[in-house]
């Protein structure tokens, strides 16, 4: 009878590709825009990060910034060459969302339409759950 294998559990937990249909999806449209922006920042391997952060006038608030690589446990979201990054915690708050980009007449932008936003102010910007 052979001894049962074990194995070490790795010191640190790895960044982790999230399946399609699981945390946040990405429209066509947001696509297409990061394309062109990593294109033009000469930085293909590089993602847009998302995150929840404490503040604004309803509690929470939506931060998006440009990082190089994930870090370790993020979630890693990937369509058609885009990566978008987000840590464990925010992970939590924006299951089920989408990332979409909207262009108009008087602004243009990203935005997360998020199922779990209970209340938003007024601008936009902040939300609680």
């Amino acid at each position: 009878m052979s001894a049962p294998a074990t194995t070490a559990a790795p010191a640190t937990t790895p960044a982790k590709t999230v399946p399609a249909g699981k945390g946040i999806a990405l429209s066509d449209g947001a696509v297409a825009r990061l394309q062109t922006l990593l294109a033009e920042r000469q930085t293909p391997q590089a993602g847009l990060r998302v995150a929840i952060r404490g503040g604004g006038c309803s509690g929470l608030a939506y931060v998006m910034e440009w990082a190089e690589a994930p870090r370790e446990r993020d979630k890693i979201f990937e369509r058609d060459g885009v990566r978008v990054f987000v840590d464990p915690k925010s992970y939590l708050y924006l299951m089920g969302t989408e990332l979409v980009y909207e262009e108009g007449l008087m602004q243009s932008g990203f935005k997360l339409q998020n199922p779990n936003v209970k209340a938003a102010c007024g601008c936009g910007e902040s939300f609680t759950i």
